[in-house]
């Protein structure tokens, strides 16, 4: 719309000293004659846009111009305190959004605090995604973003985990991003009420209803989150494995398994070190699977006592690793 794009040139000539044509068809997308058209019309409605013609011409605005068209919307708003994740910000469809945002606090800014922006933008960068992990998009993402600003009711068709496919009536609280995946908090109608969460990914059907459903003002996204990732977390705890583990292999247990609190739980309930400095640590694990290949990397630092089952498969890796280094290497050919 041109009225938009008009708006969206005063607050650019008012974010900076001047531009040129160019700069402006670039920014507006349009073309120079488009921008000279616009200049125009600006003129004629009473904002002084002057042109400074020549080589290095462009546009500016006299006499310290400020427009007062710098209120921010409501979803300007709440996209700007996103800003840090534009990654996030593209799925759920507020890139635009933001990006006005963005501009109108440019503009509203002093001279001398016109570099602030860029200035955190070359400091600063949240890069939100595991390492290894080609991040995806669901294809519900926008739609449930949009019934979570709106507090409008979802009705869902689910895949659970076990591949059941169940229907659901949501109310959509929030939105949360967890190593590149996308989680929704909703209060759920059916057979087990209440606050549930669900992954984006196995949305296979979103329809927004026109009911608006009315939002617990005493629901706290954050600490949900945190209450429901900590019981996540010991749920997924469902084995126990004895191990006896040196001081260097104590101190990385916390990265190999992944669970800072309850490695550091275990081993402080851990006894004193014997007469080789290691320790005997009873560990939560996932599954004797699981523990197996995250204890491996540990190499000698750690002995696995019990399960009998799983020291075995350790004793068997380290003889098959020894039968493999314990010559030098043979031509394959010979």
């Amino acid at each position: 719309m041109r009225a938009a794009r008009l708006i969206k040139m005063v607050l650019l000539l008012q974010s900076r000293p001047s531009m040129s044509a160019a700069e402006l068809a670039r920014e507006l997308e349009v073309s120079e004659r488009t921008i000279t058209r616009d200049a125009q019309a600006l003129g004629e409605a009473g904002v002084p846009v002057y042109a400074d013609r020549g080589r290095n011409g462009g546009y500016r605005l006299v006499g310290g111009y400020r427009t007062r068209l710098t209120g921010l919307g409501r979803d300007e708003a709440a996209a700007l305190f996103l800003s840090g994740v534009p990654g996030a910000l593209r799925d759920m469809g507020l890139e635009d959004a933001a990006s006005a945002a963005r501009l109108k606090v440019s503009a509203a800014l002093l001279p001398s605090l016109r570099d602030a922006p860029a200035s955190a933008g070359r400091r600063f960068h949240l890069d939100a995604p595991a390492w290894w992990r080609e991040p995806g998009t669901p294809a519900h993402l926008p739609d449930v973003a949009r019934a979570v600003w709106a507090d409008r009711v979802l009705r869902v068709v689910y895949r659970r985990r076990d591949g059941e496919v169940v229907e659901r009536r949501l109310e959509p609280y929030g939105l949360v991003l967890k190593a590149g995946v996308w989680y929704v908090c909703a209060h759920a109608d059916g057979e087990r009420p209440g606050f549930r969460v669900y992954r984006l990914d196995r949305f296979d059907e979103v329809r927004q209803d026109e009911e608006a459903f009315v939002r617990d003002e005493s629901f706290d996204l954050a600490a949900f989150w945190a209450d429901r990732a900590a019981g996540f977390a010991r749920a997924m705890l469902r084995e126990t494995v004895l191990v006896r583990v040196s001081e260097a292999g104590a101190a990385r247990l916390p990265a190999v398994l992944g669970d800072r609190e309850s490695v550091l739980a275990a081993l402080a309930a851990a006894g004193g070190a014997d007469g080789r400095g290691r320790r005997t640590v009873a560990l939560p694990v996932e599954s004797y699977d699981v523990a197996f290949g995250q204890l491996m990397p540990l190499g000698p630092e750690v002995e696995v006592l019990e399960p009998a089952a799983l020291r075995e498969r350790f004793a068997a890796a380290a003889r098959a690793m020894a039968g493999l280094y314990g010559s030098a290497p043979q031509d394959r050919d010979g």
